[in-house]
């Protein structure tokens, strides 16, 4: 008979790639806001170069000529920042449901699983930093960063002689190349890196909440780092190990539990499974108990076995499959002509905050709920 945690262990790696998807729909709208920041950054830039004499330029007041440049880079990532924090307050509504919604549906009737505020959430996650800066700080140091890239650039440039055209381009990048080889492209990723992270930091701080006010029903919180295919040397020791719901202290071993998983370092994509405890623990005298969702579960308390995310995939249904890796690699994954490291990509279709919603609406209404 299959266990609670061996449920609760299917349903977190399950929402986990959802994360990453709408992670990815996330990024695409920030990243519509930069492009058009961008594009009027080098428009201004043209504007203004265009007057520069190469013989009589002098780096000194470079600072003052691009002021106008400054405020447009500024401004830009003022509007991405407000983007992302309209995003993560929705999200953090949605992720405190789905949290108390999951445990609900894999726990006997019997067992009373608590609510968070969703206020109180939201503010931690703010005012907790990650990586050691707080979000609202982050866009003025990517300000100042990209700033300095234009500046250096620009100055470098004359210097060694090259046209207007030729410093744009460098900026810029190539068409032929997709602009990935521009040094804006080091903005990007800055950009990439701060949004997973905050999202990950936000369901990091939803998770810490919602587990710590259910500790009685929690025996601990599984460290789970196989949910893509690059796990990190930091999140590979602890990939498996158990820790207090409340605390996070080590149970077992001596490993610390850090900033948690999510929030270990930049993009970190582990998460925390919970842990229920056995019948006995609970205090329920009956060996099994029905669930909400109608199926019948053994309560007894054990750890599932470690299980990477090419067994959790094997495992799901064709549709499923199809779904993440698109039905040609999925066909060719069932029929074992190719192994999942050599075609799984997490790039995936990006997903809007409904679509997840939709997503795990449907599982739960499958499940009977």
């Amino acid at each position: 008979m299959v266990t609670v945690n061996e449920l609760l262990e299917d349903e977190a790696v399950r929402h986990a790639v959802g994360l990453q998807g709408y992670s990815n729909g996330v990024l695409s709208r920030i990243m519509a806001i930069l492009n058009r920041s961008d594009k009027r950054m080098l428009d201004e830039l043209i504007s203004i170069l265009s007057d520069v004499d190469p013989i009589t330029f002098k780096a000194e007041r470079l600072a003052s000529m691009l002021a106008s440049v400054r405020t447009i880079i500024a401004a830009g990532n003022a509007e991405a920042g407000q983007r992302l924090l309209d995003e993560l307050k929705q999200f953090v509504d949605y992720e405190t449901a789905y949290l108390q919604q999951m445990l609900l549906a894999n726990t006997p009737t019997v067992v009373h699983v608590a609510s968070v505020s969703t206020n109180a959430v939201y503010s931690a996650a703010m005012s907790r930093p990650f990586q050691g800066v707080l979000l609202k700080e982050v866009w003025k140091d990517l300000t100042a960063q990209q700033f300095k890239s234009v500046r250096q650039a620009i100055s470098q440039g004359y210097l060694e002689g090259k046209t207007t055209d030729a410093i744009i381009r460098e900026l810029r990048g190539t068409k032929a190349k997709g602009f990935t080889d521009g040094l804006l492209e080091k903005s990007r990723r800055d950009v990439e890196a701060v949004v997973r992270t905050a999202i990950a930091h936000t369901a990091g701080n939803a998770h810490d909440a919602f587990y710590a006010k259910n500790s009685d029903v929690l025996k601990g919180l599984k460290w789970s780092a196989t949910l893509d295919l690059r796990t990190t040397p930091q999140c590979r020791i602890r990939d498996g190990k158990l820790y207090t719901p409340e605390t996070h202290k080590p149970i077992g071993h001596e490993t610390p539990w850090g900033a948690g998983p999510g929030r270990l370092h930049w993009r970190c994509r582990s998460a925390s499974i919970p842990v229920v405890k056995s019948n006995k623990e609970l205090g329920i005298d009956l060996p099994d108990l029905e669930l909400r969702n109608k199926s019948r579960a053994s309560m007894d308390g054990q750890v599932p076995p470690d299980t990477t995310y090419g067994d959790w995939l094997k495992k799901q249904s064709a549709a499923r499959q199809d779904e993440v890796l698109g039905q040609t690699r999925a066909r060719l994954m069932r029929d074992g002509k190719l192994d999942l490291a050599d075609m799984y990509s997490h790039k995936g279709v990006f997903l809007t905050l409904d679509e997840l919603r939709q997503r795990d609406k449907r599982a739960f209404e499958l499940a009977g709920l």
